[in-house]
């Protein structure tokens, strides 16, 4: 217990997340009992996190030639990633999903907005048919049309609980920085990884055109589904790098 108490709180961290997502299947049906056990104690780890534990301090300074949001790396396993995002203010990281991912993400400083989607059955051509959209869709574009449910639009700031998303739930999210800048601990299992399947795919939200077809608007009103297009990076937004400044981690 001792030497335990000497390593820094990122590295209790850091060996939780791999105690936590070593042995992950994302296949498999529901969590079991070991994994909530140790997610639960990884969220109590998180929760104790702040800024002066990875030697880091509010960053108010801001020039249009820096990008808008900054990332320091703290280190990947197979089972998972781990590091800060710096957002400036004003930033915003745009809705994007995790494929087959685990998320969990702690503020360390600052306020943030995160809005959470899951993903639904790909529609089909007749209810797609159905749905007139503003601005209308090209035709080339209706192949990447999906139905999505808003499961959650919240605050975080430094004394909140980690906002959690797993690959069946609130896989897809954005995040808005409110009121200034902001930074957060960001932990994903497995790490993305184009090559095994889990690319960073980008949507955007789609405006319907009003009273288009009452009984399709009446089914998108059931659980706040709504219509996301799949993009490409969108423009404006690219992730700068930095050295992280906080306590060494290892394995």
């Amino acid at each position: 217990m001792p030497r335990d108490n000497k390593k820094s709180l990122i590295q209790k961290i850091a060996n939780q997340a791999n105690i936590t997502f070593k042995d992950f299947n994302a296949s498999a049906i529901g969590d079991n009992k070991v994994l909530l056990d140790n997610k639960g104690d990884l969220i109590t780890l998180l929760t104790e996190i702040r800024a002066a534990d990875l030697k880091m301090k509010p960053n108010f300074s801001h020039s249009e030639h820096n990008p808008p949001v900054t990332y320091m790396h703290i280190c990947e396993t197979e089972s998972f990633s781990m590091g800060v995002f710096l957002l400036n203010n004003g930033a915003s990281i745009p809705l994007h999903d995790h494929p087959g991912m685990n998320g969990m993400l702690k503020v360390l400083y600052g306020k943030v907005s995160i809005s959470c989607f899951d993903l639904l059955d790909k529609p089909s051509d007749q209810v797609q048919s159905e749905i007139q959209f503003d601005p209308p869709l090209l035709p080339f574009q209706k192949d990447s049309l999906r139905r999505a449910v808003l499961r959650s639009t919240m605050w975080f700031t430094h004394d909140s609980s980690p906002c959690i998303l797993t690959p069946q739930r609130e896989n897809l999210h954005q995040i808005d920085t409110v009121d200034g800048p902001a930074a957060f601990l960001d932990i994903l299992a497995p790490p993305y990884d184009p090559e095994d399947g889990r690319d960073c795919h980008y949507y955007k939200v789609l405006q319907t055109v009003p009273d288009a077809d009452s009984k399709v608007e009446a089914q998108q009103q059931w659980e706040e589904e709504t219509w996301l297009l799949e993009i490409g990076q969108p423009d404006g937004f690219w992730c700068g790098g930095e050295p992280y400044p906080g306590p060494k981690v290892s394995f």
